[in-house]
């Protein structure tokens, strides 16, 4: 199965689903790792030098899964749902053929995000379903699915720490809390597992068998008795 994994910045995917990449490929599945910007305002300084540094971050994060990232290299700071991104969304999405799609949540605090989030729901139209990864400390955002990522959580935080040039330890921070949150909405108090939401659109009506393992059930114990 392929999964097509679709970010705005360098380093979005390994903070918002960097363990179910990982869950995704330990099951033997085939993920592609996409980022739609340069990553020219993620810093100070030439904006030429930062896109030459965050491109390597980000090829080397993904080497941290075993993986080539795709960098569509769009304008930070500038995504629009519109012709050109849409287009070349629908063409990637097209020659990939992929089982589901995951991108940002409509909602997210960045423009960027919400832009794609936007694009790709136009784009992937009939051809794959698109889930939603969680939005940034998960403001605003409802799950309706959740995957255990708890094996995975070295891997997902190797590969934030790779963009050296973002300060990711304050990302690190971030994902390890709210995976101990997602963790715990599931009465997983000891584990780590990260959060999405699909709202169906025919013919896409459920993709939860498309999914890495939930964290599992652990009933409470019933305080009748």
């Amino acid at each position: 199965m392929k999964i097509l994994a679709i970010g705005a910045h360098p380093d979005d995917l390994e903070i918002f689903m960097g363990g179910t990449i990982a869950a995704f490929l330990a099951q033997g599945d085939e993920v592609v790792m996409v980022t739609a910007t340069d990553g020219a305002k993620g810093g100070k300084g030439d904006p030429d030098e930062l896109v030459r540094t965050r491109k390597a971050e980000a090829e080397a994060a993904a080497g941290v899964f075993g993986l080539s990232p795709l960098l569509l290299g769009f304008p930070d700071g500038g995504l629009r749902a519109e012709g050109p991104v849409i287009d070349r969304l629908a063409s990637l999405i097209a020659a990939e053929r992929p089982a589901l799609v995951v991108t940002h949540a409509p909602n997210d605090y960045h423009g960027d995000h919400r832009a794609l989030s936007d694009a790709v729901r136009i784009a992937a139209s009939f051809v794959a379903p698109v889930m939603w990864m969680e939005t940034l400390m998960g403001v605003g955002f409802a799950p309706t699915h959740y995957v255990d990522i708890t094996a995975q959580a070295g891997l997902k935080r190797a590969a934030i720490l790779k963009h050296v040039s973002q300060d990711p330890g304050r990302f690190v921070d971030m994902a390890e809390l709210s995976g101990r949150f997602r963790a715990a909405q599931c009465n997983d108090s000891a584990g780590h597992a990260e959060a999405f939401r699909f709202e169906p659109v025919f013919p896409f009506a459920d993709p939860r068998n498309l999914l890495p393992p939930a964290p599992g059930v652990k009933p409470v114990r019933d305080r009748r008795s």
